[in-house]
């Protein structure tokens, strides 16, 4: 495995940090996505089995899209709102597929944890943490993790093996975006370990008749620029819908860049892909939300948000920060064409005959 001799080095520091310790909260980023779920219920197994540690899995956020939801219903493993934690005190804190101060978790910044374990490029304040294993080639979190159990000699049960396989197949679009041989290895090692069949029901998971709705509004809000699409899908419930979007958008045959954006729980929600192996997705998303929000990513693809004033017009706040970030990414692509196509037309209705 690439970076096994690596994980063994830091596995001891790991175990000399827990010694004594007695309990752990592991805090993932809002709205996890599978590579965050997995790789959290694998530091749990990992602190468990090696320092019988009790562990609690907290997030920000929702878990919305239908294929996260069936995972951890799969797992059945208890994941609990970080604003439901309050004040419980623990001995450790760890961090995982996010990092302190990214503004992409609920951890308040105030608060330093203990242990950082992410694939994302590193950042300022993780170096102050007592323990970081920070490997940004990896393409997955989850990767990481399963070469924490393979150096702890611990054998996953089938179902986090499972979860582990999907977390490194949905970061990676199987292999096809930023993954080394590492990602490769993990995956050749849990596919025997895995459920096939779970893991095919849960990438089919089950959707409701609203989902439909918020991709039509969307489509119909989608703008074409040169090589680019821009997406305002509005205000929304399920922010994973955002990445959704921006993933499906990045099939267009013409198309090398998509910006997605919606308004969810005082914020302005933001996610890029692309195509383009020139400019990388997470130094375009630090241009669009310079001084403004905070955001981070990796070539392929990057996220950010923007913080809206609850006490103040949000529709003006949200149109406003809408035309910064649309001019800011459009700047970033060398695009002078501010006003774009509509990707769809919206048939006229007719009546019944």
């Amino acid at each position: 495995m690439g970076g096994l001799s690596q994980t063994n080095k830091k596995l001891k520091k790991l175990e000399s940090l827990w010694a004594g310790q007695e309990t752990l909260l592991i805090v993932m980023q809002d709205n996890p996505d599978p590579d965050a779920i997995a790789a959290a219920c694998a530091l749990k197994e990992l602190a468990n089995k090696k320092a019988g540690i009790t562990c609690r899995l907290s997030y920000g956020g929702t878990i919305g899209r239908a294929q996260n939801r069936e995972l951890v219903d799969y797992l059945g493993v208890n994941l609990h709102p970080f604003n439901e934690i309050g004040n419980k005190y623990f001995d450790l804190i760890a961090m995982v597929d996010t990092q302190p101060a990214t503004g992409n978790n609920p951890l308040p910044p105030k608060i330093l944890p203990d242990i950082v374990i992410d694939h994302h490029p590193l950042r300022k304040p993780t170096r102050s943490v007592a323990f970081t294993d920070i490997r940004k080639n990896y393409g997955a979190t989850s990767t990481i993790m399963w070469e924490y159990l393979s150096a702890a000699k611990i054998t996953p049960q089938i179902p986090l093996a499972t979860a582990l396989l999907y977390g490194i197949r949905s970061d990676t679009q199987d292999l096809g975006r930023e993954s080394i041989q590492a990602d490769i290895d993990a995956m050749e090692d849990l596919y025997p370990l895995a459920n096939k069949r779970m893991l095919s029901q849960i990438q089919q998971g089950r959707v409701p008749t609203g989902y439909y709705q918020m991709l039509s509004t969307a489509l119909a809000n989608t703008r074409i620029y040169e090589n680019c699409l821009i997406c305002n899908i509005g205000e929304i419930d399920n922010p994973d819908m955002i990445g959704e979007l921006a993933d499906l958008l990045l099939r267009h045959e013409q198309v090398n860049w998509v910006m997605c954006y919606a308004c969810f729980d005082n914020r302005l929600l933001i996610s890029l892909r692309t195509q383009d192996k020139d400019l990388k997705a997470g130094d375009v998303i630090h241009n669009v939300v310079c001084r403004i929000g905070t955001g981070g990513g990796h070539a392929g693809m990057a996220g950010g948000q923007i913080q809206l004033q609850p006490a103040k017009d949000l529709i003006r706040q949200c149109t406003r920060a809408e035309k910064l970030i649309r001019n800011r990414f459009l700047k970033s692509l060398n695009i002078r064409n501010k006003k774009g196509l509509p990707l769809v037309q919206i048939p006229l209705q007719t009546k019944p005959e």
